[in-house]
């Protein structure tokens, strides 16, 4: 098989006014020559920010390099597995429940069930990733296949988020998304996010505690879904540039592009949760890269103040820094990815589709309330418009 990929096809979004020299596509000799003279010009800090851990450990803290020498990511479904699957889904079709009704209940797993909590447990306390594999997708239905992936999830985190607010023009909480590229079908100059397109995705987060993908099919070459620890790449910065945990951990002009009252928010990409009595100290990690310097048809808007050279910067160290220490999953047709989305920080290779075979993949933004880490007070807003008020009877699955 072919092994070539498609990569930044989509035209470069302009920059605003003042931006610096930085776009979507990141830039190793850009990044290299912006640290040296950031470095020359001195007066960087050289103590990390108030309370925040000179090292990270635990299982959280990993190379992409050996963690397969200590970590099997892949659940590997058995036929008695499967075959419980599949009267889960007669059971609820039989119900005559709309998808919005998929719970642990609605999709009874009773064997399954423990193997799945467990495997929440190790996304919020463990490796912070794993996948399930053996999924028949051809045995079953376009809906069938989603009752499947939601019931599935439903076992491992009860919570689904809300991903859109409308629907063809009419209020709806869009649950599941359909990641594919559309640019075959319209001009790349009208997409503004390189979900749907066949680029390359470079490292980012999603919104929310957990993001979960469903392969409905894979491409014909190339779309390697890349992970990447948080708290390896934490402790590599901490190391070698402390002053970019400042930057980091600092208010960021963020873009809102639902309609809101102002343009964009103030709010941090790294956070800090010192140790509790129940809880362990923790950093987590929340952001888009294109946020900040746009993509395609969604430019960062000239009405929003400029990045800084620091946050630039930044922004260099943490995509260079996640392909340093990522690990490759090989995500498999049937595969359901499950990442912890505070821990963990995700990318994709640029692919190749055919007319046979194109890529398609289901998205569920997930999160647990038993295991869940807490959310920060400047994450709060971002969480509600998640999760607040998501009603099984509006829940759209188009």
């Amino acid at each position: 098989m072919s092994t070539t990929t498609v990569t930044f096809v989509t035209p470069k979004a302009p920059a605003p006014p003042g931006q610096p020299d930085i776009s979507y596509a990141p830039d190793y000799e850009k990044w290299q020559a912006r640290a040296a003279r950031r470095l020359k010009e001195g007066n960087l800090p050289t103590t990390l920010p108030e309370g925040f851990p000179a090292q990270l450990k635990g299982d959280l803290v990993w190379d992409g390099a050996t963690v397969a020498d200590t970590y099997d990511w892949t659940y590997v479904l058995n036929n008695q597995q499967l075959n419980e699957i599949d009267r889960a889904v007669d059971h609820f079709k039989g119900l005559g429940l709309s998808l919005g009704h998929l719970t642990a209940e609605t999709f009874p797993l009773p064997n399954l069930h423990a193997e799945l909590r467990r495997l929440s447990a190790e996304l919020h306390n463990g490796h912070g990733f794993f996948v399930i594999r053996g999924l028949r997708v051809e045995d079953h239905s376009r809906e069938e296949n989603i009752i499947i992936y939601a019931g599935i999830s439903a076992h491992i985190a009860a919570q689904r988020g809300r991903q859109d607010h409308k629907f063809n023009g009419e209020k709806a909480d869009v649950v599941l998304s359909h990641i594919k590229d559309l640019s075959w079908s319209q001009s790349n100059g009208s997409i503004g996010s390189p979900a749907y397109t066949t680029d390359k995705q470079v490292f980012h987060t999603d919104s929310g505690d957990i993001v979960s993908l469903f392969a409905l099919e894979t491409s014909a070459a190339g779309g390697a879904s890349k992970l990447a620890s948080t708290w390896r790449v934490y402790n590599e910065i901490v190391a070698t540039r402390p002053d970019l945990i400042h930057t980091l951990s600092q208010n960021w002009d963020m873009e809102v592009f639902e309609k809101a009252d102002k343009q964009y928010v103030e709010r941090p990409l790294l956070y800090h949760f010192p140790k509790t009595d129940s809880t362990p100290e923790r950093v987590a990690l929340q952001y888009g890269r294109r946020y900040f310097v746009g993509f395609g048809a969604l430019p960062r808007s000239a009405n929003i103040p400029p990045i800084t050279e620091a946050q630039a910067e930044a922004l260099d160290t943490l995509h260079f820094l996640g392909e340093k220490y990522c690990v490759n999953t090989d995500f498999q047709k049937g595969d359901i990815q499950y990442i912890n989305n505070l821990a963990i920080f995700h990318a994709r290779d640029g692919f190749t589709d055919t007319a046979e075979k194109r890529r398609h993949l289901l998205r569920l933004w997930l999160r647990d309330p038993e295991n869940a880490w807490p959310t920060p007070e400047a994450w709060k807003y971002r969480w509600a418009q998640l999760y607040e008020g998501v009603t099984p009877e509006r829940q759209c699955w188009e």
